[in-house]
């Protein structure tokens, strides 16, 4: 349970440049025809029609950076006063030093601002929300800044590339399919002292359950990304609902106002869906425009949900990531 943090701001960047699943089907052709694969497999077993890669003169750190000024303006919040910035994303072009200092200088903030990468696959940015209301509970910081950056483009380039050569088999294409769904993208989120900020979206609480006897299932860097996506459905799926059920003793999440969930796939989607009993119509998508964006998926997905949203509106973020974790967090619009 969260006392007493707030979500102040979330923005969003988009890249401009728009991949779709036909392109990558005529890249893979040559593949596909030789292992007697249908093209269409993206859009009919994904859900993922097109993503976002970035364009001549767009980065992830740029826009990033870009995002973070923008949830700063939208906050009204003077970037001296930001005690903690997370950032929270897959995309490293280097081991050292942190992406957090690139995204810390870029974006002036003053030199108390304790600045660090938190990376736990696609639940980094939940994470990292969560550690910040922590923080601004115990009165530790004030305001946190919380970002993330993705790009797909390396990895996407070096799957099709070794998909195309010689000797790949079905298997081999199957465990490297979801790689193929990766999307671009950036984003930044505010978060403050609900007392101070009225109008903020307040995070109530959540949980977080581990079933790290998965760990091998996904596996990925910069030249792939590899899955046994049958092995990793189930595992995922019966860490969700043991989580979800362990969950009613303290909150009752059966008729949120929204699910937002970490956006995979149609079949993800519609396990959990049928799974917990959802209503479909208030599980907002936005994996078939832009794809998986890793841990950006989620606050990606909410800051283009949030003008349908309304004051007291409840919303459920709902996450999976490889290894396996599974996080859950409550906000009151």
């Amino acid at each position: 349970m969260y006392s007493n943090a707030s979500l102040l701001s979330l923005a969003a960047v988009t890249p401009d440049r728009v991949t779709t699943s036909a392109e990558l089907d005529a890249r893979l052709r040559p593949v596909l025809d030789r292992l007697r694969l249908p093209t269409g497999l993206l859009q009919r077993i994904a859900g993922v029609h097109e993503r976002r890669n970035w364009t001549e003169g767009q980065s992830f750190d740029t826009a990033t950076i870009e995002a973070g000024e923008k949830a700063l303006a939208e906050a009204g919040v003077d970037r001296g006063r930001i005690g903690l910035l997370i950032n929270t994303s897959v995309t490293r072009p280097h081991l050292e030093p942190s992406v957090a200092v690139r995204m810390h200088h870029g974006l002036a903030l003053p030199s108390s601002a304790v600045n660090f990468d938190i990376a736990n696959a696609c639940l980094g940015f939940v994470n990292g929300m969560s550690l910040a209301a922590q923080l601004i509970d115990a009165g530790q910081i004030e305001y946190a800044l919380v970002v993330d950056g993705e790009d797909a483009d390396a990895v996407q380039h070096n799957t099709v590339a070794r998909l195309s050569r010689e000797g790949t088999t079905r298997a081999d294409f199957m465990r490297e399919f979801p790689t193929l769904t990766l999307g671009s993208g950036a984003v930044a989120a505010v978060l403050g002292p609900a007392d101070a900020h009225p109008s903020g979206h307040r995070l109530l609480g959540g949980v977080t359950r581990a079933a790290t006897e998965f760990n091998d299932l996904c596996v990925g860097g910069v030249n792939g990304m590899y899955t046994d996506a049958k092995a990793l459905l189930k595992g995922g799926m019966q860490l969700v609902m043991a989580a979800w059920k362990e969950a009613r003793q303290h909150f009752d999440w059966a008729d949120m106002d929204r699910y937002v969930m970490h956006q995979v796939s149609d079949v993800h989607t519609d396990a959990i869906i049928k799974a917990a009993k959802l209503d479909r119509s208030r599980v907002p998508l936005t994996y078939p425009r832009f794809g998986n964006v890793g841990p950006a998926s989620i606050p990606i997905t909410l800051a283009h949900e949030a003008a349908s949203l309304s004051p007291g509106d409840r919303v459920l973020l709902m996450g999976v990531g490889s290894g396996i974790n599974t996080a859950m967090m409550e906000l009151a619009w």
